[in-house]
């Protein structure tokens, strides 16, 4: 999947990164996950990447619930092979595990006695997504940093005294949020308690170019859950929902408008309203297909660009949240066309990247792809190079922590 690469010399002490790479192995979060760890490690740490949570697994080849994590755990051997961090993982068995591997059995690297240890001599761990949740046995860590993707939900427990919630936060060094606008006075997610610090989704560079590639589809693509249930939250009496499909539903009218075509990859979305979709014009295509990562950057690179909406929460809350999806396509030199959550007051926008709130801001930048596709895929590249590349990103973020 990745081409095998030289790394630099180690010269700036040795971290972690906690992720879910066996527990759900699937397209864009796979990425994500393979960008932090590369990217910390050309900036010359010693990145060991480990799982050692409790958290469900789900089987790499039909997304059900697992019962043995022994495919889980090939999967991960193999993945780590690709990036030349073989001797650089551990996978801790969840207890309920029914493959026979007792918990006590740490796989990869390390013993269990040896990723104790491994604890005490990181400088830091990081907490990607907040996969993991902190237990007694991980008390010799001694910085611990959320790398949070999803802001909203977190901050209004925080604002609302969830004891809970407050207890996991107080644990943590550094607190990192996808969130860019948290704090400002025109966002709205509450911040109390805590100190939030700015970030954004990385992305390799080298992973995703085209190399002149032709582009044989004339349409705009995104990857997306239909709905994701089960994280509205309401605060000072409204609620934000967590979902997507509230927001694809409001441009419906969108495709008869639109220069180029538009296609949705879609998880979780019900049959009837798929159809309903595709009689507005829309081409609606299942997502499973793209669980593979190869498959996912393949669609992505076969696509001319991305358009694709925000989470209500983030919209109307305008957190400054951007897209770990989006900076693939525009790291690919495909323009992404986003709905506004306020992440223009941070990253440019109008050329190569485009936020919109209304249908007509929509089509003006459809039609601006459409018209000097050659301009607007340099420019999303360019993009993607000074703001989101995974060096410059997570330097930003080593600088913060001290290291």
């Amino acid at each position: 999947m990745i081409s095998k690469e030289k790394y630099p010399p180690v010269t700036r002490g040795k971290i972690i990164v906690w992720g879910f790479l066996a527990s759900y192995p699937f397209g864009g979060m796979v990425w994500q996950v393979l960008h932090h760890l590369v990217g910390f490690r050309r900036l010359g740490f010693d990145v060991w990447y480990v799982e050692d949570s409790n958290n469900p697994i789900y089987d790499p080849d039909n997304w059900e619930p697992a019962i043995s994590s022994i495919p889980n755990i090939r999967y991960l051997k193999q993945k780590m092979e690709e990036i030349g961090f073989a001797d650089r993982w551990v996978f801790r068995p969840p207890k309920w595990d029914d493959s026979g591997v007792p918990r006590e059995v740490c796989i990869g690297a390390l013993d269990l006695s040896g990723l104790k240890s491994l604890y005490k001599e990181a400088d830091a761990v990081f907490n990607l997504c907040g996969s993991h949740r902190v237990r007694p046995d991980h008390e010799g860590i001694r910085c611990l940093v959320l790398l949070q993707t999803d802001p909203v939900v977190p901050q209004i427990q925080i604002a609302e005294g969830e004891p809970a919630v407050i207890q996991d936060f107080d644990r943590y060094d550094f607190l990192f949020s996808y969130g860019e606008n948290l704090g400002n006075e025109d966002c709205l997610v509450p911040v109390m308690r805590y100190t939030w610090y700015p970030t954004r989704p990385p992305v390799c560079m080298d992973w995703w170019a085209c190399n002149g590639t032709p582009i044989p589809r004339q349409k705009l693509t995104t990857i997306s859950n239909w709905q994701n249930l089960g994280r509205d939250i309401t605060w000072k009496g409204e609620t934000y929902f967590w979902r997507k499909d509230l927001e694809f539903k409001k441009f419906v009218d969108l495709p008869p408008k639109a220069s180029l075509g538009i296609e949705l990859a879609l998880e979780g979305i019900k049959n009837q309203e798929a159809q309903w979709m595709r009689d507005h014009g829309w081409t609606i295509v299942p997502a499973r297909k793209m669980g593979d990562p190869k498959a996912y950057r393949d669609y992505i690179r076969s696509s001319s660009g991305e358009f694709t909406v925000a989470k209500d929460q983030n919209i109307r809350l305008r957190s400054g949240w951007f897209s770990d999806r989006s900076v693939c396509y525009l790291a690919a030199g495909r323009p992404v066309i986003t709905q506004d959550t306020a992440f223009g007051k941070f990253v440019p926008t109008g050329e190569g990247l485009f936020s919109f709130s209304t249908m007509d801001e929509i089509v003006s930048s459809v039609d601006a792809v459409h018209a000097d596709y050659e301009k607007q895929s340099k420019r999303a590249r360019e993009i993607a190079w000074e703001y989101f590349r995974a060096e410059t990103v997570l330097r930003n973020v080593t600088d913060v922590v001290g290291l």
